[in-house]
């Protein structure tokens, strides 16, 4: 079996079973920061969550270019690219900017919205893993 592979699959399962603590654990419980406390938290959970999640999405992107661009043509594999762009248009079009605006203060709506749009994320990264553990079985 492909080490690469197996190194990507973990990635993979490691960054959706992050983006499930997020959305399950992290973002919930915003709604229970009171007052000018949410700022201070909010921006040390924005750099805490960008230190554990860059690095690795960033191995995944480049483990997932050089399977598909010089591995076995694996149809999987080549599926799991669809959700993988979901996970970065929806981070740098919709996640993103709901945070540089929650970054200002607490907003019930703006923190509902990004509650409700990161399920995007959190169901296209746990499809991305099937995917990519299909991919594993040949």
């Amino acid at each position: 079996m492909n080490a690469l592979l197996i190194f990507h699959a973990a990635l993979t399962w490691l960054l959706a079973g992050v983006i499930w603590t997020v959305q399950l654990v992290h973002y919930p419980l915003w709604a229970q920061v009171n007052g000018t406390g949410f700022r201070s938290y909010h921006a040390r959970h924005l750099l805490r969550i960008t230190v554990l999640v860059a690095p690795l999405a960033l191995l995944e992107a480049l483990t997932a270019a050089i399977l598909v661009l010089w591995g076995p043509r694996n149809s999987w594999l080549l599926a799991s690219l669809a959700p993988m762009a979901v996970n970065i248009v929806s981070t740098f079009l919709v996640q993103a900017p709901l945070n540089l605006q929650l970054a200002k203060g607490f907003d019930p709506a703006l923190h509902q919205k990004l509650v409700s749009t990161n399920w995007q994320r959190t169901i296209a990264w746990t499809v991305r893993g099937f995917c990519v553990g299909l991919a594993l079985l040949g």
